[in-house]
């Protein structure tokens, strides 16, 4: 039988940044019906919800954009930085263009409007805490539309690309928490498993995102294995 200190760090850690009371209360009892996810933490405001990132790292933090004093992409941002592995989802109304881009840049792995069942974007948080970028389709297209780059007129098929970015050099320790990273480990568990702090694994994860010049975890791996860092 598991000890109740090994079934809380199983669960999925989320800590939620929203305004609208009634997709709060939704989202919650959604939350409330699945045995692998908790909510932490709750914060209806930008200030509120800079202040929860003082706290212990969560493993998802899902964020709307449209507070009621300020944007959630400044959450976003400062939770990309202080938060390195947790992973950002977006929840909000905006579907245009420029909130899209901002909030990728800021760090978000992922990107759901709020037209999706509350049991879905439990589904959706398990998909991103496993490691996927959950976005609406509307959002999908609007992405590809806008970095889909036309083939050169005159271009041969075949024709050698621009050499791709030198391979980093991480470190012995590094490259550990990068593979634990692509095995879904959170930092707690990561922390654990090299028998250092959780500070000591969130510095690891930050030189790692420098070195290979991404912003979530996500594009990490994807980049690591670009550079055959990753098999």
């Amino acid at each position: 039988m598991r000890s109740n200190t090994s079934l809380e760090q199983s669960l999925i850690h989320v800590v939620l940044v929203e305004d609208d009371v009634n997709f709060q209360d939704a989202l919650i009892a959604a939350i409330e019906t699945a045995p692998d996810i908790a909510l932490r933490a709750m914060a209806s405001s930008r200030a509120q919800g800079l202040r929860l990132l003082e706290q212990t790292p969560a493993d998802v933090l899902l964020v709307d954009l449209g507070l009621p004093d300020g944007s959630g992409i400044d959450v976003i941002r400062a939770a990309h930085e202080r938060w390195p592995t947790c992973n950002i989802m977006v929840c909000t109304t905006f579907g245009d263009e420029m909130h899209v881009l901002q909030s990728i840049e800021a760090g978000a792995a992922g990107y759901l409007l709020k037209d999706s069942a509350p049991q879905n974007m439990v589904n959706e948080i398990r998909s991103l805490h496993g490691g996927g970028s959950p976005i609406s389709p509307q959002i999908a297209r609007k992405i590809l539309t806008r970095f889909r780059q036309p083939v050169p007129s005159g271009a041969i098929l075949g024709e050698p690309r621009e050499p791709a970015k030198p391979r980093v050099a991480l470190s012995d320790k590094e490259q550990e928490v990068l593979e634990c990273i692509t095995k879904g480990f959170t930092s707690r568990e990561i922390a654990a498993l090299m028998s250092v702090s959780n500070h000591t694994v969130i510095t690891f994860v930050r030189r790692i995102y420098a070195k290979l010049e991404v912003h979530s975890k996500t594009e990490a791996v994807y980049e690591a294995r670009n550079q055959g860092l990753l098999p």
